[in-house]
């Protein structure tokens, strides 16, 4: 009431707002606010989509990264000879170990870059309150590593093992097991990048996590490598592979997930 015993919303012949107005001076909705109420635009496949896409766009900015892994697997590759023997014969023998060691240590190079930059700058958490499904978006994101590190292994490692004695007929198989297993390697690596990702000086934790749970994937690559380049037949150890690849793309981006929402919280 005014002094004049009017409503003070009728002073100075001013009509009273209607019931269920929006005041003028009501401060403005946030983006975050609108984001939180919008329902999530897209299908999971669209946004892992968008995810693998950005992460190939800011790979190519950040080209040093994901080519020190392949410089590292050709050093660590010609480095056997010198510490062994140069003979053929010898070689040839050690050709299998020393291809699946070089990829298996050039994986894990990349591996501190998986999560590490998008949990630094927001972009994981952004993620985690999109709205869309978390085990999709992380899921592209190890697709991505291993387009850029993983596919590229498998055409490396050919010339690696050609460069050891293995004979030209034995490049199918190489290519075949290190595809396979390059894929389980870039998912088991997914979940020990996820669990040190809120841990101070992960680099050194993330190898004592990966090498263990990698232990099945190197010996049957190495295996199939081995039968490929002793012209013999290696479908029983890639079939291992695939099956560790199969139970990886079921159970590492959930696992994955899980882990990186218990570190954002």
């Amino acid at each position: 009431m005014n002094e004049y015993g009017a409503p003070a919303s009728a002073s100075y012949g001013a009509p009273a707002a209607p019931a269920g107005a929006v005041s003028m001076n009501a401060p403005p909705v946030s983006p975050m606010d609108v984001a939180q109420v919008t329902p999530p635009q897209g299908s999971p496949l669209t946004a892992a989509g968008l995810v693998v896409a950005r992460d190939l766009k800011l790979a190519f900015r950040k080209r040093g990264q994901w080519i020190q892994p392949l410089i590292f697997f050709a050093i660590v590759t010609a480095l056997f000879p010198l510490g062994i023997s140069p003979e053929p014969s010898k070689l040839r023998a050690i050709a299998p170990g020393a291809v699946w060691i070089g990829a298996l240590l050039s994986s894990l190079l990349a591996l501190e870059f998986l999560f590490r930059d998008d949990a630094h700058d927001g972009t994981l958490e952004q993620y985690a309150l999109s709205g869309q499904s978390l085990t999709w978006l992380l899921l592209a994101k190890t697709a991505t590593h291993w387009l850029l590190t993983g596919l590229p292994l498998a055409v490396m490692a050919p010339l690696a093992a050609l460069s050891l004695g293995a004979p030209i007929g034995s490049v199918p198989g190489i290519v075949a097991a290190v595809v396979i297993g390059s894929v389980a390697l870039s998912l088991i690596g997914s979940i020990a990048a996820a669990l040190t990702l809120g841990v101070r000086r992960s680099g050194a934790l993330l190898p004592l996590l990966t090498l263990p749970l990698s232990v099945p994937v190197l010996i049957f690559g190495a295996r199939a490598t081995e039968l490929a380049i002793g012209a013999e037949s290696y479908s029983a150890p890639l079939y291992l592979l695939g099956a560790f690849a199969v139970l990886g793309v079921t159970l590492a981006p959930l696992a994955s997930a899980v882990a990186v929402r218990i570190s954002l919280e």
